[in-house]
């Protein structure tokens, strides 16, 4: 007997189909009270997870007005496939539950790559079924790469489940132009927003520093070329090493990076301590004269962000949305991703000159002074009244 033969598969169009008139129905039978304040589902990883994400909801959340309401629902946590499974299921219920029950004004989801995009595209297609206003935010450093190695069947799904939504925003106009011309959204669909910074209020003096402390924030790997500036500061003339010291702090390959620091023989200069906390993170900000961050790939890094709010020089590469905030020798230097020579002599230039390092961090602290929190939250109240206007 077989069974294959009795089971019909459901083609692209039919499912397209049938949640285009379930969409229908849901709009004729919902009717939707508006109230002063704004409510708002805000699906991404939870609030625990080391990473960007979770870095930028917790500063989100924390400067939330008190006329915006916000429903956060935890779509994935770290740990094994099973906890990573039982979590999005619980995340699709309650999302439902909340779609059927409750007054919900727009639906906001933070996005990646990877698994995240499939994860996301299932709660995009949810909130258009029930007819929710939609506001897709992507955080994704390599979406790129990720879009480009998918079959062309799945990267024409994601296009339309992407169109769906009422504005994507995005880091960058460098990201903004990829959406566009790749995924097909309309150029008013796609907003530019730069990620925020708590600007703090007042930083330490600098000037006179007995030893240059150097400090790398982020996932220790190849992405964010923690391995390069490894091996630039080995480059670096011996007097010039004893002259500074570099912290290393951040997950992902520590045991690779402290086998290659012991090859180098730099232990008596460069720390690696792990993830820390963001009380830890605000001491070695404050400790620190100069910041590194010469990544392969990036959105726009929060990290670099932080550390241009404390008055730090910083050392990138232009990748992402990094150009279009850091101006070469006017608020930090730039390298090319890889040039390991050419990181190294950037260290040095910064190692020997005080007053470069002095003027080019000044420059950074007020360049970011337009990405304070509280006026990023001024632009998010107007992108919700002109998505439900």
């Amino acid at each position: 007997m077989n069974l294959g033969k009795s089971i019909k598969p459901i083609n692209c169009d039919s499912f397209v189909e049938i949640l285009i008139q379930y969409r229908s129905i849901i709009e004729k039978l919902q009717l939707m009270c508006r109230t002063n304040t704004l409510k708002i589902i805000m699906l991404g990883p939870s609030l625990l997870q080391q990473g960007g994400i979770s870095g930028y909801e917790k500063l989100f959340l924390e400067y939330a007005p008190s006329e915006v309401q916000i429903y956060h629902i935890i779509t994935h946590d770290e740990g094994a496939i099973a906890l990573k499974i039982m979590v999005f299921l619980k995340a699709i219920w309650k999302f439902l539950w909340m779609l059927i029950r409750e007054e919900v004004d727009i639906v906001q989801i933070e996005i990646s790559q990877r698994g995240s995009v499939f994860r996301q595209a299932i709660m995009t297609l949810l909130a258009w079924v029930f007819h929710k206003p939609i506001i897709l935010h992507a955080h994704g450093s390599q979406f790129h790469l990720f879009y480009a190695g998918l079959a062309k069947w799945i990267q024409k799904l994601l296009s339309w489940v992407f169109c769906k939504c009422q504005r994507l925003i995005v880091l960058s106009e460098s990201w903004k132009n990829f959406y566009i011309e790749n995924l097909g959204l309309k150029p008013e669909q796609v907003v530019v927003f730069y990620n925020p910074v708590k600007v703090p209020v007042e930083v330490p003096s600098r000037s006179v520093s007995s030893k240059v402390n150097l400090l790398f924030l982020g996932r220790i790997g190849q992405r964010k070329g923690a391995f390069d500036l490894i091996k630039a500061f080995s480059f670096l003339p011996t007097e010039y090493q004893t002259r500074s010291s570099m912290i290393m702090a951040g997950d992902g390959d520590i045991e690779q990076a402290r086998n290659l620091v012991t090859t180098l023989n730099l232990e008596n200069y460069i720390q690696l301590p792990g993830w820390i906390g963001s009380d830890e993170r605000d001491i070695l900000l404050t400790e620190a004269d100069v910041f590194l961050l010469p990544s392969y790939n990036e959105g726009l890094p929060l990290a670099m962000l932080e550390a241009m709010a404390w008055e730090l020089p910083v050392i990138v590469t232009p990748v992402g949305g990094i150009p279009e905030i850091v101006t070469q020798s006017e608020n930090g230097l730039i390298v090319n991703p890889g040039n390991i020579k050419q990181l190294s002599d950037a260290i040095k230039s910064l190692i020997e000159n005080e007053a470069l390092r002095l003027s080019l961090g000044a420059k950074a602290r007020t360049s970011v002074f337009p990405l304070d929190i509280k006026k990023h939250w001024v632009d998010f109240i107007d992108l919700y009244h002109s998505v439900l206007n």
